[in-house]
């Protein structure tokens, strides 16, 4: 496929911006806990939660550039009942709605308790508004993943690993980024929580993401050229696709960059996504310095891109059988 650079930058600012703010409701129950100590006038969860909401708004304003008829974008999310798209249309401003509302909560000084359970432990409106945030939240991850993971006639993305990857990359970008706001926002517990998580998660994806990769290097196609003209001879070789000139479809299903040029994307993203934010979150929570956590996150966000580049430009369209020939 020939990966659109807004649907990467939608995709990556989104999945950020989901996992800071599951950093932030993570930390809120710590805190109700007692498990670490966090700014109690609601300050930190408030801008935490704006920041992630820019990142939803930039996400969403990237997916507008691949619109061909942008006014018409509301049509979308009328096809509900079938299309994981439009799902994805209705759950991401409802998530963002209520990502809104935590944020005013906290800023604005209205948390009230909602249940005492105990004498110590109290369950505030925050946390329910953020608890129906965090279910959104991982619907959200669903209907993106399976935008992708629902396309059975392409084989690299047909597979659990796909939904798997995207909620496991969003949400170790997500907290590295809160690891780097709890370093700017000097609260040291906080930055221990956000980067062990972040670590834990970036090993996780690692694992999943490499799994994916041996997976789709075995994968064989469906459809050869003796099956499509139903043609049994032992050797078939197309020489032209009876076109001089572009179209549609060598446009929009082949990347057009050469062998070389997707290893290198590839091996890229592994060290930058990876590798580098795997050693640096390590240096961090043992020397506590945070310019090892603001290098970690920039290195791994550039990685992202050429990860989900990689991720597109690696779905094979059996239409490319005849148009990718010369």
């Amino acid at each position: 496929m020939n990966p659109a650079f807004s649907v990467i930058f939608l995709t990556t600012l989104i999945g950020a911006g989901q996992g800071l703010f599951l950093a932030l409701i993570t930390a809120q129950v710590y805190s109700g806990v007692e498990l670490v100590a966090v700014d109690e006038s609601g300050y930190f969860y408030a801008v935490g939660s704006m920041i992630a909401l820019v990142l939803l708004v930039l996400g969403l304003i990237a997916s507008i550039f691949h619109l061909g008829r942008p006014e018409r974008a509301w049509r979308t999310a009328t096809m509900w009942r079938t299309s994981w798209l439009s799902r994805e249309v209705i759950v991401l401003p409802a998530f963002m709605g209520m990502v809104f509302i935590y944020a005013l909560i906290h800023g604005l000084g209205w948390d009230f308790t909602v249940i005492q359970v105990t004498p110590e432990i109290a369950i505030p409106l925050s946390i329910i508004v953020g608890m129906i945030a965090t279910l959104l939240c991982f619907v959200l991850f669903l209907c993106t993943g399976m935008i992708y993971a629902a396309i059975k006639f392409l084989q690299e993305w047909a597979t659990p690993l796909t939904l798997v990857n995207f909620t496991l990359l969003g949400m170790a970008s997500g907290f590295g980024l809160a690891a780097v706001y709890a370093f700017l926002r000097e609260a040291p517990e906080l930055i221990n929580l956000f980067a062990g998580w972040a670590l834990l998660l970036t090993l996780l994806a690692a694992v999943t993401r490499i799994s994916a990769l041996i997976r789709n290097s075995r994968l064989k196609p469906k459809t050869t050229a003796k099956s499509a003209i139903g043609i049994r001879h032992p050797k078939i070789t197309q020489i032209a696709q009876g076109a001089m000139g572009g179209s549609f479809n060598t446009r929009e299903y082949f990347h057009g960059q050469t062998d070389n040029i997707v290893k290198l994307v590839k091996w890229s993203f592994l060290i930058l996504v990876f590798l580098v934010p795997i050693i640096l979150l390590t240096v961090a929570l043992i020397t506590q310095l945070g310019i090892f956590l603001l290098v970690s996150i920039s290195l791994q966000y550039v990685g992202l891109i050429a990860e989900r580049w990689f991720f597109f430009a690696q779905a094979n369209h059996p239409q490319n059988i005849y148009y990718q020939a010369t």
